[in-house]
């Protein structure tokens, strides 16, 4: 086996979900190019849909991602409670 854990046989499943995914975003990116209006509170500004999509998406994958850190938190804290009576 050769470092870093592979065996260098070619991409591993990583790259070649990462490349289709690159690929997936390029095309729907060329055939979403069309202005959406976005009004928010006090501000309204014009962007291209597939900038919306991915900033929209963007988002909810951080905010995702902190819940589930605050998740393992707090459950971290829950076990060293236990632990100590």
């Amino acid at each position: 086996m050769a470092e870093g854990g592979t065996d260098g046989g070619g991409m591993g499943a990583g790259a070649i979900a990462s490349l289709t995914g690159v690929g997936v975003l390029a095309i729907f990116a060329i055939q979403n190019t069309q202005d959406v209006e976005v009004q928010f509170l006090a501000w309204s500004f014009t962007w291209p849909l597939w900038l919306y999509t991915i900033v929209v998406a963007v988002f909810g994958a951080i905010v995702w991602l902190g819940l589930g850190i605050l998740r393992r938190h707090r459950r971290r804290v829950d076990r060293r409670r236990e632990r100590r009576g």
